[in-house]
């Protein structure tokens, strides 16, 4: 069950935080030239390290959603960074993704962490549909455990009731997008990205032989 209390904490700690705009955006200019670093993944470190490395990711996923203003991209790229998969071409598809085309569906931080899964988990097998059966599966899982860390998945319900404490769909005009950044949305809101982020990258380190 979310803990109102502990959340209302991190979003008011979100919108406090200091950012370093002149660092992110080097590295932000560095991912675009020289696009995801590949890795290879020692699952013994990564078990071993597995607390430190969920911190991490979950830090990325908040410092790229305030960047981009973006939270389908920054949780997306925060886990193609951390475990070297995917590309920025796949970043830019994600593009129309923050509360699904700004209607305040579903929430970037679950569809940027479906798509890390996919590419982690899924299979270049296009003759074997039968195998993305527990690749949805997990999808599912994941879902589930997002909506019980904050209570909701779409992108309104959490924005209404967790980050900003009023109903407001930043996508539906331009008076509204400038009252959510007024009210430091973009900030408040590396909450849902820091949250699917952790929750995908703990499946992907559990999943290590």
């Amino acid at each position: 069950m979310p803990d109102p209390a502990v959340l209302k904490a991190k979003v008011d700690e979100l919108g406090a935080r200091k950012w370093d705009d002149k660092g992110l955006e080097e590295r932000m200019r560095k991912l675009m030239k020289d696009d995801i670093p590949r890795k290879t993944l020692d699952p013994a470190y990564m078990k071993a390290h597995k607390a430190e490395i969920l911190d991490h990711v979950e830090l990325l996923a908040e410092e790229y959603n305030y960047y981009l203003k973006n939270c389908a991209q920054g949780t997306a790229l925060a886990l193609f960074e951390e475990f070297g998969i995917g590309n920025m071409q796949t970043i830019k598809a994600l593009t129309p993704f923050p509360g699904v085309g700004g209607t305040g569906d579903m929430c970037g931080g679950i569809t940027g962490s479906l798509m890390a899964l996919g590419l982690f988990f899924g299979t270049d097998d296009r003759t074997k549909p039968e195998l993305t059966d527990p690749v949805i599966k997990l999808s599912q899982k994941l879902m589930a455990k997002f909506e019980g860390k904050l209570g909701y998945m779409y992108c309104a319900d959490i924005i209404e009731n967790i980050i900003l404490g009023y109903a407001i769909n930043p996508g539906e005009s331009d008076q509204a997008m400038i009252q959510f950044g007024h009210d430091q949305g973009f900030e408040k809101c590396g909450l849902p990205p820091g949250t699917g982020a952790r929750i995908a990258a703990e499946f992907i380190i559990d999943s290590m032989e």
